[in-house]
């Protein structure tokens, strides 16, 4: 991982979105713990995620992950895939999902314009509308978990691996240097007679 990420560069902006990312990335891999737990830990908070509990996502991943003897800082991290720029896609994905997967034809429908009538309205509408993102959430927090899982895994033993092998050519590098500095020992004559 390099040490510096330059700012000025062209593309600013864009860079101003990925190295905040990359770096959270590397972080993530340098998580320490067993792999698999690392990935199963990961894996449960992209499917908590998911869930329609935003506010709530690293109170119910920690003690799962913690009950399952998972990573609870993977578990933790991963959450933060339901962030407040996101939500508002995954929840839409979500809730039409779990509309197509319960067969509802008219779900909720945003009110035009703010007035009490409107929120009392909602709130009466709100234990369906949760109840729809719920299911949507488990259809689409399954996959996304699989996949995360297999990806959190791979990047984590790769990057062990990567380092292993840094380590180990930095050992047969001074390994080599040692002997290079090192003088032959003289073998002493021995006269037997």
């Amino acid at each position: 991982m390099p040490d510096e990420f330059p700012q000025n560069e062209p593309g600013g902006s864009r860079r101003r979105w990925i190295t905040p990312l990359r770096k959270a990335y590397y972080r993530f891999l340098k998580i320490r713990g067993n792999p698999r737990e690392i990935a199963l830990g990961f894996a449960l908070g992209l499917f908590i995620g998911m869930s329609p509990f935003m506010g709530l996502h690293m109170a119910i991943a920690v003690p799962l992950a913690a009950l399952f003897k998972w990573n609870k800082f993977s578990a933790a991290l991963a959450v933060w895939i339901s962030n407040p720029l996101s939500a508002p896609v995954i929840y839409g994905i979500t809730y039409y999902v779990g509309k197509k997967v319960l067969f509802i034809e008219n779900g909720y429908q945003l009110p035009t314009e703010f007035s009490l009538d409107a929120l009392i309205y909602t709130l009466q509408k709100a234990p369906g509308i949760i109840g729809i993102l719920m299911v949507g959430g488990i259809v689409v927090g399954l996959p996304l978990a699989t996949v995360g899982y297999y990806f959190a895994l791979k990047a984590i033993t790769e990057y062990r691996e990567s380092i292993r092998l840094k380590i180990e050519a930095k050992k047969a590098t001074l390994a080599n240097k040692l002997k290079r500095k090192k003088p032959p020992k003289k073998k002493k004559k021995t006269n037997l007679r």
